[in-house]
Order: C-alpha cells, then structure tokens, then sequence
C-alpha cells in the first residue's frame, strides 16, 4: 500500500511560502529596480558591493566557525563563499580605495552586529541569512551578471578581474549543483517546530535588512529622494 505524502510542510517549503512577500518586496525596492533595468552607475553600485562585503564577511566567518553545528553543517558548502569575489569585483570596478570610497550605511553596521550575536547566541539562526542570500545569488545573480555587465562596460568573460566575480559559480552545471546541493541541505536538516518557527522568522528579518539597505542606498546615491520612511527593524 502507497504512503500517504505528509501534508506537513519542510522546512525549505516555509522558508520559501513565508518569505515570498518579502523577497518580491526586496526584489521591487527602488535601488534594485535601476539595477535590474541596467540603468546603475559605478558609484551606487560599488557602494552595494561594499555594504554586502560587511555582510558577507560576518556571515561567512560565522558559517565557518560554526560549520559543525547540525543546522549548519548540512548547508556548509565552501564553494558559496563570496567575500573574496565582492573583493575583486570592488577592486576591478572601482580600484584599491574601495574601503574607505565607499561608506558602511547604519544598516550594515547593524545587520553586522546583529550576525555576530546570533552566533555566539543562537547559531542556528545563521542558516536563514544563508538562504536568503545564496539561493538568490545562485537564482537571480545569474542574470544580474549580465546586466551588471552590459550597463557597466565591463568583460563579457567571468572569472577573476572582469568584475563580476560575485555571481559566478562555474558553469551551468556547476551552478545547478551547488543549488540542488544546497537544497538537499536544507532537507537534511533536523529541527522541532520551535526551530523551525525560529529560522523562518530570522530569514523574513534578513529580507527586512536587506529592504532597509536598498533604501538607504537609495537614498545615499540620490536615486529616491522622496520614497517613503520604514519601520524600526527589531533589535
């Protein structure tokens, strides 16, 4: 006799049902949407990468500490890394001075601290912001890369020094792998329902952080001058 699917939904399955609102927020915020029209200058652009670099290198350096947790392990994939890619592109686009050429906005420093102190607190946790970043990086990042490229003037070519290092896997296969892999992942991990509820709601705060920086990105590079003020993120 055939097993009756379990109506209960996974993990993956949440994360993906109760962020959908969010993420087409974040996907639909004003900064994001120049972006994707290929009509972003280097400036704001580069102001980006160096917002995301604070992120990223909070985020990795936590995933790598903790990288023998049983939440974290299962997700735990050295191929995703992306600091050292916004490094080079931040270098090819703008040049060495990048670090102090573009400030860190309010909301990095605080996601920063934040990701630092769901590590030492809550490790768990971390997973969220790697689903929230990853899977778009390896999804959308794809055609980003060749916007990014076309409006920029830069390489068609990836790899190191063309400046689009952050949204390249590999190949086709290579990037399919690494999602379907990273999926998996998600599957194999074991939580309670506390846990899950947990996860699920620092991933929906990751895509409000990330909602915030698009505005004040925004509001930093002059590209939305009257867009409307947000609510107080938690602390």
């Amino acid at each position: 006799m055939a097993e009756t699917p379990s109506l209960i939904p996974t993990l993956a399955q949440r994360l993906k049902a109760e962020t959908k609102a969010l993420h087409t927020a974040a996907e639909r915020s004003r900064f994001m949407g120049v972006l994707l029209r290929g009509q972003m200058g280097r400036a704001p652009y580069c102001a980006m990468l160096r917002n995301l670099h604070s992120i990223y290198a909070a985020l990795e350096s936590a995933l790598a500490r903790r990288a023998r947790h049983p939440v974290i392990a299962p997700v735990f994939l050295p191929g995703l890394v992306r600091t050292d890619a916004l490094v080079d592109d931040l270098l090819a686009v703008h040049g060495a001075d990048w670090a102090i050429a573009f400030e860190l906005l309010p909301t990095s420093l605080r996601y920063v601290a934040h990701l630092q102190a769901i590590e030492a607190a809550q490790p768990e946790r971390l997973l969220a912001h790697a689903y929230v970043r990853y899977l778009g990086d390896l999804s959308g990042g794809q055609m980003l890369r060749r916007i990014v490229a076309a409006s920029m003037g830069l390489p068609r070519a990836q790899g190191a020094g063309c400046g689009t290092a952050f949204y390249d896997f590999g190949d086709a296969a290579s990037t399919r792998a690494l999602t379907l892999t990273f999926r998996a992942g998600l599957d194999d991990v074991v939580v309670d329902d506390e846990g899950a509820d947990a996860i699920v709601a620092e991933a929906r705060l990751a895509f409000e952080w990330h909602l915030r920086l698009f505005d004040e990105l925004a509001r930093a590079s002059g590209l939305a001058d009257t867009l409307p003020t947000l609510p107080a993120l938690p602390t």
